[in-house]
C-alpha cells in the first residue's frame, strides 16, 4: 500500500497552516467576537464564514454516505486541482501524467505551478490503455489525472484498470468525477479507504445545479484531506455559499432533475441519429454529447445562428470534426433537434415548467405554463390570503396558467414564505423562457381606480430592480406592506430581468392590486412571442 504522505513535497509536510483565534479556541459558547477586527455591526455578513465548512460538510458526508473526515471543499474543483499540483509536485522538477483528450484545466493549472504534463493519448474509441500510462512514468511523475465519465469524449473508463493505477503505478491517482452522478458506474469513492493514494474530485455544478456557488469537492483518506485544509486559503468559501448549499442540496429533487437529462440524453441522440450532417454521436455517461458533424464550424454557426450555443471541439486533439452537446430542457432540446436535422424551429416549444424547493423554513412548489398549452389548474395557497389574493392576478390578467403550493413559517413571520415564493416564481419564469427566442422582451403599464401603477419590464439579460412606492398602512390584510418590495426585489433577480415598478394612489390595496396587475400584463407583452417569432428583437443581440 502507497504511503501518499511520501509523496508530499517536504516544505508542505513541514508547513505551519494559518491559524484563526477561532480556530484554538477550545471553550463553550463565545458571546463577543473581538479577535478577527471584523465589523461588529450585524448584517448577516459581517463575520468571516466557518473555515471549516462543518455544517456543510456534515450535509454532503449524510447525502454523499462518506465520512467527514475525507471531504475537503473548494471553491470549484479548480481550486482542489490547483492544491494536488502545490501539494505534491516541486516546480521545475516533478511532472503528471494526464490523458488526451480530456478537461483543459488540467494542463492550465499545471503550466501554472511550472509542472510538466505528459499526454497519454486515448485510443481511437476514446479507450484507456494502461500500458501507454504505465512507459510515461518516470522518478519524477507525482500524479495521474484521469477525468471519468471524460470531458468532452462522454465515456467512462473501467474500474480494474483504475485500480490497477492505483496498485502500481506509486503516484497518487487523480479521479475526476465532475459528471458521475449522470453515470451507470458507481463512484469510486468506496476504494479511498483501500488505495490511500486515490483523490476523487466531484463538483456540485453539475447534477446538482450550483454552478453560481462555485462549490468543487475532493475525497481522500484522511490523512491527505488534512493536507488539503492545511494548505487551502482560510475562508475560501464564503458565506453565501455556504448557506445557500445548506439551504438548496435536496436530493430527490436532484435525482429527478439527474433522470430527466438522462432520458433526453437518449431522446437527443435518437433524434438526431439520422441527420444528414452527423456523422457518428458517441456514447455518454454524462449530461452531454460528443457528435462529429460533416462541417463543425459551418453547423456550431448555424447553431448561433438560431440562438444555441455548444461547444466546438473540433480543433482538440483526437476531436476533429466534433461538437460538444450539453443535455438541455426538452425545449431546448427540441430546438436543437429542429437545426441539426434541417427543420424549422418549433414555434411552440414547451413552456410549461414546474419547481419545487424546499428549506428549513419553506416547502414550495410551483408550476406555471406560459402559454397555457398544458396548462394546469390555476390554485394560488401560500397560508397568506392577500398574497393569493395578489398572486391570482398573474394568471387572471397575464394570461399564463400557474399553480403555487406554499408551506411555510408563519407563524414565525411571513418574510420566508413571501421571499421564497418570489424566488421559486421567478426562477420558474425563467426556466419556462428558456432560450427566449422570439419573444416580446419588454412590458409596461397600468390605471386602476384611484391608482396609476406602472411596471417596466426587459428580459434582454441584464439584471436591475428599481422601486418608487410608498405605503401608508403597515399592513394590507395578513401581508406587512414592507415585504412587496422585497419580494419584487427577489422576484426580478430570480427572473433574471431588468424590473422597475412605480406606483401612486391612495388606497394601499388598490395600490399593490394595481402593481400585480400590472406587472402580470407586462409579463404577458414581454414573454409573448407573436410579434417576433424567430429572435429576441435587440440591436445588439443576445446578451
Amino acid at each position: 500500500m502507497i504511503n501518499p504522505l511520501k509523496l508530499v513535497r517536504k516544505n508542505i509536510l513541514n508547513l505551519d497552516p494559518y491559524s484563526t483565534a477561532r480556530d484554538e479556541y477550545q471553550g463553550g459558547e463565545l458571546g463577543a467576537f473581538l479577535d478577527a477586527n471584523e465589523s461588529p455591526y450585524n448584517n448577516g455578513l459581517n463575520r468571516y464564514p466557518d473555515p471549516h465548512q462543518k455544517a456543510l460538510k456534515a450535509k454532503i458526508a449524510s447525502v454523499k454516505g462518506i465520512e467527514e473526515d475525507k471531504i475537503f471543499i473548494g471553491n470549484g474543483s479548480d481550486e482542489a486541482i490547483d492544491l494536488i499540483f502545490r501539494i505534491f509536485c516541486c516546480p521545475g522538477k516533478d511532472n503528471v501524467i494526464a490523458i488526451a483528450p480530456s478537461y483543459g484545466m488540467y494542463a492550465v493549472s499545471a503550466a501554472t505551478n511550472d509542472i510538466a504534463v505528459k499526454s497519454v493519448l486515448l485510443e481511437e474509441d476514446f479507450s484507456l490503455d494502461t500500458k501507454k500510462i504505465f512507459e510515461a512514468i518516470d522518478e519524477n511523475t507525482k500524479a495521474i489525472f484521469l477525468c471519468s465519465p471524460n470531458n468532452p469524449t462522454g465515456n467512462s473508463f473501467p474500474t480494474r484498470q483504475i485500480e490497477e493505477l492505483l496498485a502500481h503505478s506509486g503516484c497518487m491517482v487523480v479521479v475526476d468525477e465532475a459528471y458521475i452522478d449522470f453515470s451507470a458506474q458507481a463512484s469510486m469513492t468506496h476504494l479511498i479507504d483501500a488505495f490511500p493514494n486515490l483523490i476523487v474530485l466531484q463538483t456540485l455544478s453539475k447534477a446538482w445545479g450550483f454552478a453560481g456557488l462555485r462549490l468543487g469537492l475532493a475525497f481522500s483518506c484522511p490523512e491527505v484531506n488534512a493536507i488539503f485544509a492545511k494548505v487551502k486559503y482560510p475562508y475560501n468559501i464564503n458565506i453565501l455559499a455556504q448557506r445557500t448549499a445548506l439551504q438548496k442540496i435536496n436530493l430527490e429533487q436532484k435525482n429527478a432533475h439527474v433522470q430527466e437529462i438522462i432520458e433526453q440524453r437518449q431522446r437527443v441522440i435518437d433524434a438526431i441519429a439520422s441527420s444528414p450532417i452527423v456523422q457518428k454521436i458517441y456514447p455518454s455517461d454524462a449530461n452531454f454529447i460528443l457528435v462529429k458533424v460533416d462541417d463543425p464550424d459551418k453547423t456550431y454557426q448555424d447553431l448561433i445562428a438560431n440562438g444555441i450555443i455548444v461547444r466546438n471541439r473540433n480543433k482538440v486533439v483526437g476531436c476533429k470534426g466534433c461538437l460538444r452537446i450539453t443535455i438541455g430542457t426538452p425545449s431546448e432540446n427540441d430546438m436543437l433537434i429542429a437545426v441539426l436535422n434541417g427543420q424549422n424551429l418549433p414555434e411552440n416549444s414547451d413552456r410549461h415548467v414546474k419547481i419545487h424547493r424546499a428549506t428549513a423554513e419553506t416547502d414550495i412548489t410551483v408550476e406555471i405554463d406560459l402559454d397555457r398549452s398544458q396548462a394546469p389548474t390555476d390554485s394560488i395557497e401560500t397560508g397568506l390570503s392577500f398574497l393569493d389574493h395578489m398572486l391570482d392576478q398573474i394568471p387572471h390578467h397575464g394570461a399564463v396558467a400557474l399553480n403555487v403550493k406554499a408551506i411555510g413559517d408563519i407563524h414565525v413571520d411571513e418574510h420566508h414564505t413571501m421571499e421564497d415564493v418570489a424566488i421559486v416564481l421567478g426562477e420558474a419564469i425563467d426556466k419556462a423562457l428558456g432560450s427566449k427566442l422570439g419573444i416580446g422582451r419588454y412590458g409596461f403599464v397600468l390605471p386602476m381606480d384611484d391608482c396609476d401603477a406602472m411596471v417596466l419590464m426587459d428580459f434582454g439579460g441584464r439584471i436591475d430592480f428599481k422601486w418608487d412606492v410608498e405605503f401608508t398602512r403597515d399592513r394590507v390584510g395578513d401581508v406587512p406592506t414592507e415585504m412587496f418590495v422585497h419580494f419584487f426585489q427577489s422576484l426580478c433577480s430570480a427572473m433574471k430581468c431588468n424590473m422597475h415598478i412605480k406606483a401612486v394612489g391612495d388606497n394601499d390595496h388598490h395600490k399593490a392590486e394595481s402593481i400585480f396587475k400590472a406587472f402580470a400584463r407586462a409579463l404577458r407583452m414581454a414573454v409573448s412571442r407573436s410579434q417576433f417569432p424567430y429572435e429576441l428583437p435587440s440591436s445588439k443581440g443576445l446578451l
